[in-house]
């Protein structure tokens, strides 16, 4: 039995639970950066391996080895009787779980049998996150809740990530009009990713929005501002150290959004287990121009150039550009 699951915070309580079979994790947070269809896997890793990089997160070449493990270990499946995929309701899981379906709509179960665990709440716990919040015995609990994957699965998700691929993102809003109910958090989770898409009103996406929102009335620091932000996700996704690349790209540029003073002293009560030392003590403040954005006066885009990466779309100066558009819930092309 092999087990796929979303990150080592995961992967150890279910080694730790004594489960059978071997535990492996795949973990890209695919919801940021490059993610073009076409690619073969050596590109794909590459294109994926660079983009990490320049968000800071380890050196190139660690980055194309941890992708190169991550699939050669979902591949192993093959050698093993059943293969378990463990994931939740969020965009983060549910764009691994989209590709790992594809991936295995084109590869064929080879006599595997393929099994699903994915879930959006856990008796007792009114603010479930995550599968990694659960205990080991919680976790051992599930593995008999297991759900056979079927053709119909294997379809939808294949049909999802071509469309989360590719270069018009108006394919991810006929996937979440159809019939998901296979993948019962798939459309929701879609959504949520059409949402980082500038907005019609000012140009900022949604995460950009929920910064401001909270700096309105005053700066934060920045483990505050990450609490807010989770706090305004009906599903959490977004760890801290992507949710920081956000808000340096806030403080860029000749007009910048924000400004990211020294580090403040707090107390060791508002300390965040993981959360970066430095990140978390920053002041964040929001500037005039970003009040003036956040008021709509102003668009962002107008601001900056936009070179930026939300699946398969690569928004651009030279390329078409898409706005989402709040009210109407729904991708808007540019004229």
């Amino acid at each position: 039995m092999l087990h796929v699951t979303n990150g080592h915070a995961t992967a150890d309580k279910l080694a730790q639970a004594n489960l059978p079979g071997r535990v492996v994790v795949w973990a890209d947070v695919l919801h940021e950066g490059p993610c073009p269809a076409g690619l073969d896997d050596a590109a794909w890793r590459k294109t994926r391996a660079e983009f990490l990089t320049t968000c800071g997160w380890f050196d190139f070449e660690r980055n194309l080895e941890t992708m190169r493990l991550w699939d050669e270990e979902f591949d192993a499946y093959t050698g093993h009787d059943e293969l378990v995929l463990w994931f939740e309701h969020d965009l983060y899981d549910q764009l691994i779980l989209i590709r790992h379906l594809s991936r295995l709509a084109q590869r064929g179960a080879q006599g595997v049998t393929l099994s699903l665990i994915c879930i959006g709440e856990y008796p007792g716990m009114p603010d479930f996150h995550g599968l990694g919040e659960l205990l080991p015995d919680q976790l051992a609990s599930l593995l008999d809740t297991r759900q056979p994957i079927t053709n119909a699965m294997l379809d939808l998700g294949r049909r999802a990530w071509d469309a989360f691929t590719s270069p018009d993102p108006g394919k991810i809003e006929e996937v979440i009009q159809g019939d998901t109910s296979e993948l019962p958090f798939l459309a929701p989770a879609l959504l949520r990713h059409l949402q980082q898409f500038p907005s019609t009103r000012n140009g900022l996406g949604r995460t950009e929005q929920q910064i401001l929102d909270a700096l309105a009335d005053g700066p934060r620091t920045g483990v505050k501002l990450f609490r807010h932000d989770t706090a305004a996700e009906q599903a959490v996704f977004m760890g801290d150290a992507t949710f920081w690349v956000y808000v340096k790209r806030l403080a860029q540029g000749p007009q910048p959004l924000v400004t990211i003073d020294r580090p403040v002293a707090m107390p060791a009560p508002d300390a965040h287990d993981g959360f970066d030392a430095a990140m978390a003590r920053a002041r964040i403040t929001l500037t005039d121009i970003g009040r003036r954005v956040l008021a709509g006066e102003v668009d962002a885009l107008s601001l900056r150039p936009l070179n930026r990466w939300l699946g398969g779309v690569h928004l651009s100066p030279d390329e078409p550009a898409w706005r989402w558009d709040v009210s109407q819930r729904r991708l808007q092309p540019e004229p």
